[in-house]
């Protein structure tokens, strides 16, 4: 079963759109969308294990130029 996660992310002002578009071309990224509110984006993605989700994050996503924070949200199944 795979791994699910929504991740949110914070940008420098003025580079959304930028950093959703980027990231929606990362393998493992299923969304990516500019929002409004406390955060600029959010993502879905989705991996084989917890371990491969933190690396496409911190490897791939966080290398994103323009982000300044990510905070990561698995998806639970009770």
């Amino acid at each position: 079963m795979m791994v699910q996660a929504y991740i949110l992310i914070q940008t420098e002002v003025g580079k959304a759109a930028q950093v959703a578009q980027e990231i929606s071309k990362i393998e493992g990224v299923t969304q990516a969308e500019d929002v409004t509110g406390p955060y600029d984006v959010i993502v879905r993605a989705e991996a084989r294990s917890v371990d491969e989700l933190g690396k496409l994050v911190v490897a791939k996503i966080q290398n994103v130029e323009g982000i300044t924070r990510t905070l990561t949200c698995p998806v639970v199944h009770l």
